[in-house]
């Protein structure tokens, strides 16, 4: 079944306010919300670990948990949604993340997003680094 015009633009939205939330959260520090943001199958991959996903709501909080407190402020641009249907889409979007004096990495999200009972979820974040500053 096809998505009307309205449809589509509303699933875009929806899934790049999911991209900006995840960072907004992330920077504050708010494992649990970050996790909540992912499918509970979810599968999150690390621009600095891009060979070992962490599957699982669970285990990607404890991912979280896990990691040394850290100042950090991430920037997202050039956020692209593609809708494959009323219940999944695809995203890319660069980051720019900033962490205290280290040198900033410039990198990039390949997203799948569901609509679940909470709303749009990343069913998959994969990140990788395109350079160091």
């Amino acid at each position: 079944m096809a998505v009307s015009d309205d449809s589509r633009r509303a699933i875009e939205a929806d899934c790049a306010r999911l991209i900006n939330r995840y960072a907004n959260l992330n920077d504050a520090g708010d494992w649990a919300a970050v996790a909540a943001l992912y499918t509970v199958d979810g599968i999150m991959t690390r621009p600095t670990a891009p060979e070992a996903p962490i599957v699982g709501r669970e285990a990607i909080l404890a991912a979280f948990l896990a990691r040394p407190p850290r100042t950090t402020r991430h920037l997202c641009g050039n956020i692209l949604i593609d809708v494959e249907d009323d219940r999944s889409a695809r995203g890319e979007s660069a980051m720019l993340l900033f962490t205290g004096s280290a040198a900033p990495l410039v990198g990039s999200f390949h997203d799948r997003f569901a609509l679940t009972a909470e709303g749009w979820r990343f069913a998959e974040r994969r990140g990788s680094i395109v350079f160091a500053s």
